[in-house]
């Protein structure tokens, strides 16, 4: 007999799986892998096993959330730690999802919580959710950095003044000082839009990406041009932190405007803005990497996480 708990598992594990497969299919996403576009080491199969194993990991904390009666030790650190192994067990294309593992992971904690309390206002999963960060620990920090460091290659991290990741003394300050992830994101927050959604009670995903992609599904797009008229509204509005570590802040705002045009001239499903869409595709696709909205893609990934958990189905 299937109890509560595994219900629980089971939902946010399917729903996290199914999120991260819609959002890497959907095509084109400008310089993103998709169906239609690999990178080198990396391809459009490298993401789609990564997207299946991270079920698992999110279904577990889910579950483990909902068994826990109050918010303290929910394993987020270690939640995302896992996630990584279970990635890079299930795939050779490098770092397929460690942005989707932070994004998912206190989404999956609070949705645990949420399911408990069978509430279906995505205002109150919200809630919970910065209540799940709030209650983060030293020990999560410790087991973010080794998710981050086994994840991401030192080029794409960029530099820190204070705590940086490719600094040995880091682990040790963060024992010593007794620091957060909530304290550490919150040195970040205005260069990494990660770190910004953690501290934001993730603003991005709910006041962004999530209510403009409902809103274009009930009006009966498909899901594929939804997606990616999603992915541009997102991009529109923020610059990927991604593309800014790399190349600097004036080079992301120019792809953030070319967004925001294709956006204007009727996206996807409009003749002029699909051109556009793919002329950017290709454009963005020759640096080799360097100006992948990545970051983009991330949270265009946790809109459909949080879509999903509301009872929307494809």
């Amino acid at each position: 007999m299937r109890t509560l708990h595994s219900e629980t598992s089971k939902l946010v594990a399917n729903c996290a799986s199914l999120a991260a497969l819609l959002e890497v299919s959907a095509y084109p996403k400008p310089g993103n892998i998709h169906r239609l576009n690999d990178f080198p080491d990396t391809s459009y199969e490298h993401f789609l096993a990564g997207s299946v194993a991270l079920g698992s990991v999110m279904g577990e904390l889910a579950a483990r959330s909902y068994v826990n009666e109050n918010y303290v030790n929910t394993g987020l650190g270690k939640g995302v730690l896992d996630a990584v192994n279970e990635i890079f067990e299930w795939q050779h294309g490098g770092n397929t999802h460690l942005g989707v593992a932070l994004l998912f992971v206190p989404i999956s904690a609070g949705a645990g919580k949420w399911h408990r309390t069978k509430s279906k206002n995505i205002t109150e999963l919200r809630k919970v959710i910065r209540k799940v960060i709030e209650l983060a620990t030293p020990d999560d920090s410790i087991y973010i950095y080794q998710a981050i460091e086994k994840a991401m290659p030192s080029k794409n991290l960029g530099k820190a003044e204070k705590l940086d990741i490719q600094d040995k003394e880091s682990i040790k300050n963060i024992k010593n000082d007794n620091i957060t992830p909530l304290q550490i994101f919150q040195l970040c927050k205005d260069r990494d839009q990660i770190c910004h959604e953690w501290v934001t009670g993730f603003e991005t995903i709910f006041e962004t990406g999530y209510p403009y992609l409902k809103s274009r599904l009930n009006d009966g797009t498909s899901v594929n041009s939804a997606i990616v008229d999603t992915y541009l509204h997102i991009l529109s509005i923020n610059h990927d932190s991604l593309i800014a570590r790399k190349n600097g802040v004036a080079e992301a705002e120019k792809i953030s405007r070319k967004a925001k045009w294709i956006l204007e001239l009727g996206g996807i499903d409009s003749e002029e803005g699909n051109k556009q869409l793919w002329i950017l595709d290709e454009n963005l696709k020759k640096e080799d990497g360097r100006l992948n909205p990545g970051t983009t893609a991330d949270l265009t990934a946790g809109s459909i996480f949080v879509l999903l958990l509301s009872g929307w189905r494809p």
